[in-house]
């Protein structure tokens, strides 16, 4: 499965809507959104309403209207979105669940390959499905939180064009668990 930019982008309206409700920011614009995120501003109003058709945003309309969120975070979970834009959590749509499609493999039932695609497909079922909306927010403005009263780390050495890596230190998970007794 590869997340579109549609489906990062929804996810990360997601999570800066529920950060405003956190913190009683009240609803937010779109224009406001799109230059916080660094998101097209077209492309944000699309996606936004998508996912009011859907239930999770709503509109408030006037000088000082803006977006918030039409659901409790905590009932809003994760997969639902990325499913809700992207469609299928699958790699391949032999493994798919919701978008099945017959592959070319002479013998699917025991094809190795799908069988890996459809433990990789259930693996991303149910982390997104596990997480929700009140969890992502949570942990985010914790990290946000721990970096606020950390020492800057040291900057890159100087003329290193090394790019930044995604490290499992920085994970969801890792924060998620980083506070558990």
């Amino acid at each position: 499965m590869r997340l579109t930019k549609r489906g990062e982008y929804a996810l990360r309206t997601m999570i800066r809507l529920g950060i405003a409700e956190r913190q009683n920011e009240g609803v937010i614009s779109v224009s406001t959104l799109a230059e916080q995120e660094h998101l097209p501003f077209k492309f944000l109003e699309a996606i936004l309403f998508e996912l009011r058709n859907a239930g999770y945003v709503e509109s408030q309309r006037g000088k000082y209207g803006g977006t918030r969120l039409a659901k409790p975070m905590k009932s809003i979970k994760m997969g639902e979105i990325v499913r809700l834009i992207d469609g299928k959590l699958a790699p391949i749509g032999c493994a798919s669940e919701t978008e099945y499609e017959k592959c070319t493999c002479p013998d699917e039932t025991h094809c190795g390959l799908r069988m890996l695609m459809i433990d990789v497909r259930n693996a991303i079922a149910n982390i997104l499905d596990r997480y929700t909306l009140e969890n992502v927010v949570e942990v985010t403005l914790r990290k946000q939180e721990q970096c606020a009263t950390q020492p800057k780390k040291k900057a890159r050495e100087k003329g290193s064009t090394r790019a930044r890596h995604a490290d499992p230190s920085d994970g969801f998970l890792a924060v998620l668990l980083e506070s558990k007794p």
